[in-house]
C-alpha cells in the first residue's frame, strides 16, 4: 500500500506486530488515509511495510550490522527498504510494558540505514495506549542515531477502535496530520547529515552524491530539472518544440516502463539524471541532465560514464542524440569519444553520435544542459 505524490521525501510506515488478529494493519491504513491530502500538498511519498511480510528471522548475520556486510538476502532486502526512506512512522502495540520483539529485531538487523532520520510513533494498547512501548523504543532508536519527534498518536483500544477499525475524530485526525507535518520538516532538516552515512552514497566528482534508479516519488522533481536543463537546448536550436519541454508527469511515469532511469542527488537534492535502453545492438542513452548551478564540476561526464557501463553485453555501441545546432554539446561528446553518424531514423533537427561500447568518456559533458 502506498500513497504517492510529487516530491522527494519518502516516509516508511512500519507495522510492528506480527501477532495473529493484530490491529496494526487497520491502524496503519487509517493513518495513511488520514494524511493522504497532506501527502499530496507536502511533496511526500508514504509507503507501508509490514514486519509480518518482511519475515525477518531472529538476527542471523555473523558480521556486526555497522559493517554493512550482509550474507543473507532477507537482510539485503530489508536494508534496501530502510535505506530508501527519509523518515519512519512506527505503528506499535505494547507487550508487557515494552515494544514487540519483532520490532527490536528489525532495528537490530541494520545500523547505518537508520541514521539521521526522524521517527514518529503511532501506538495502541489498553491502559497506557501503548506509550510504554514507545518509551522503550526511543532508547533504541536514539542509539541508532535516529531522532524521535515530539508529535505522536496514542490510541486506547477501548476508546478509539471498534470492529477492528479506528474510529477517527477531528482531534485524532489532526494528531495524525501533525505527525506527518513535523516528521517532514525534521526529515528535510536532517538531509545534509544523512548524505555522509547513506549506504547508497557513491564516490563521485563532488561530495554528498547518491545514485540510484528513479522511483515514482522522484518524477516531479525530475520533470522540473528536465525543463530547466532544456532551456539552453531550446535557445541553441531556436525552438520550444522539444519533447523534454512538452512532457507531462504522466509521460515521465510511462517512460519508466520502457527506459531505465537513474537519478543523482546531492545532499538530498535531485541534481542530475540519465536514462538508457537497448535499441537493437545499440545502448541508447538519453536525457542526460545536470542542474545548471552544478555545471562544471564533472557530474555530467561521471554520470555518462556510469550509464555507458550499464550497457548489456549484447550491445556493440552506445549512441545518443542532441540538437543539430547544439554545437557545445556536440563538441563535448566528440571529445568524449563519440562520432557523428548519419542514419535514416535520426529525428529532424537532431544529430546522432555513437561510440564503441567498451570505450570510456575522457572529458566532462552535459554540464547544465539537456541531451537526448
Amino acid at each position: 500500500m502506498s500513497t504517492n505524490s510529487p516530491g522527494g521525501l519518502r516516509v516508511l510506515v512500519i507495522i510492528a506486530s506480527t501477532r495473529p488478529g493484530r490491529l496494526g494493519p487497520a491502524i496503519a491504513d487509517w493513518f495513511v488515509r488520514t494524511v493522504r491530502s497532506d501527502v499530496g500538498s507536502d511533496a511526500t511519498t508514504v509507503d507501508v511495510t509490514d514486519l509480518a511480510d518482511i519475515a525477518l528471522p531472529m538476527l542471523d548475520e555473523p558480521e556486526h550490522p555497522a559493517s554493512g556486510s550482509y550474507q543473507h538476502e532477507h537482510t539485503r532486502r530489508w536494508s534496501r527498504t530502510v535505506a530508501a526512506a527519509d523518515a519512519f512512522v512506527v505503528v506499535t502495540p505494547e507487550y508487557n510494558f515494552g515494544m514487540p520483539a519483532v520490532l527490536k529485531n528489525a532495528f537490530d538487523f541494520l545500523y547505518h540505514e537508520w541514521a539521521w532520520k526522524p521517527v514518529a510513533f503511532v501506538s495502541y494498547g489498553n491502559t497506557s495506549a501503548g506509550t510504554r512501548s514507545v518509551q522503550m523504543a526511543k532508547q533504541v532508536v536514539t542509539t541508532l542515531r535516529m531522532m524521535p519527534i515530539g508529535a505522536t498518536v496514542a490510541l486506547r483500544i477501548a476508546d478509539n477502535i471498534h470492529d477492528d477499525r479506528v474510529t477517527g475524530s477531528a482531534a485524532l485526525d489532526g494528531a495524525a496530520r501533525a505527525v506527518l507535518d513535523e516528521l517532514s520538516r525534521v526529515a528535510r532538516a536532517l538531509r545534509p547529515l544523512r548524505a555522509g552515512t547513506d549506504p547508497t552514497a557513491v564516490a563521485g566528482p563532488v561530495p554528498g552524491l547518491t545514485l540510484g534508479e528513479a522511483r515514482p516519488g522522484d518524477l516531479a522533481e525530475l520533470l522540473v530539472l528536465q525543463r530547466c536543463c532544456w532551456v539552453q537546448e531550446a535557445i541553441a536550436n531556436d525552438t520550444l518544440d522539444l519533447a523534454p519541454l512538452r512532457e507531462t508527469l504522466d509521460d515521465l511515469t510511462a517512460s519508466l516502463a520502457t527506459w531505465q532511469w537513474w537519478c543523482v542527488r546531492r545532499d538530498g537534492r535531485l541534481v542530475a539524471a540519465v536514462r538508457a535502453r537497448t535499441d537493437e545492438r545499440a545502448w541508447l542513452i538519453g536525457r542526460l541532465m545536470v542542474a545548471p548551478d552544478q555545471a562544471g564540476n564533472g557530474i555530467g561526464s561521471w554520470l555518462l560514464s556510469y550509464a555507458e557501463e550499464q550497457a548489456p553485453e549484447q550491445t556493440t555501441h552506445c549512441t545518443l542524440f542532441t540538437g543539430h545546432r547544439s554545437t557545445s554539446n556536440i563538441s563535448r561528446y566528440e571529445r568524449a569519444g563519440y562520432t557523428l553518424v548519419t542514419t535514416a531514423d535520426t529525428p529532424p533537427d537532431s544529430v546522432r553520435l555513437a561510440k564503441p561500447r567498451a570505450a570510456q568518456p575522457t572529458s566532462a559533458v552535459g554540464h547544465g544542459v539537456g541531451v537526448g
